[in-house]
């Protein structure tokens, strides 16, 4: 299984300049990586996106020269195979299947982050960062899924 995981926005715009030790830490095992030999597990961070995602990332970093802001960290990743790109087929599907009136009344983030649930629940291990509480709160409460969100990077265990 691929060490994968959702980082929203409000995380990632972090990035840029970070005071905090933890944000330094998720930075740093995001961008370390490692060559995989045939027949190797693979133990690298793979980071789980959509077209959303990575429109919303180009706009908070449009300015920002440091080689620390997401969109650089983006760019490696994708040249080493590791960013994971939700499609919106991919989500369109998720959203009829599984966004049934019953749960779109349980859901309390806005509108925009619901597009964000499904490339979440369709990762691999669905571990996701936000400081968005009613995104957070809707992650955990997702029926059908269980998926690991967090605030802070030190409440996931997103390197193991």
């Amino acid at each position: 299984m691929k060490k994968d995981i959702f980082i929203d926005n409000n995380i990632a715009s972090r990035f840029k300049n970070p005071a905090d030790p933890e944000y330094i830490k998720l930075r740093d095992w995001l961008v370390l990586y490692r060559e995989i030999k045939e027949g190797e597990v693979d133990t690298n961070a793979h980071l789980v996106v959509s077209n959303k995602l990575l429109n919303e990332y180009s706009r908070s970093n449009q300015n920002i020269k440091d080689g620390q802001n997401i969109i650089l960290i983006i760019g490696r990743l994708q040249r080493q195979g590791r960013l994971i790109k939700i499609d919106n087929q991919e989500i369109k599907d998720f959203q009829q299947e599984h966004f049934t009136k019953k749960t779109l009344k349980q859901l309390f983030c806005n509108q925009e982050d619901r597009e964000h649930i499904p490339v979440v629940l369709l990762s691999q291990r669905k571990y996701a960062l936000s400081i968005d509480d009613a995104f957070v709160n809707d992650l955990l409460n997702f029926p059908g899924f269980q998926a690991l969100a967090c605030k802070r990077p030190e409440e996931m265990p997103y390197d193991l």
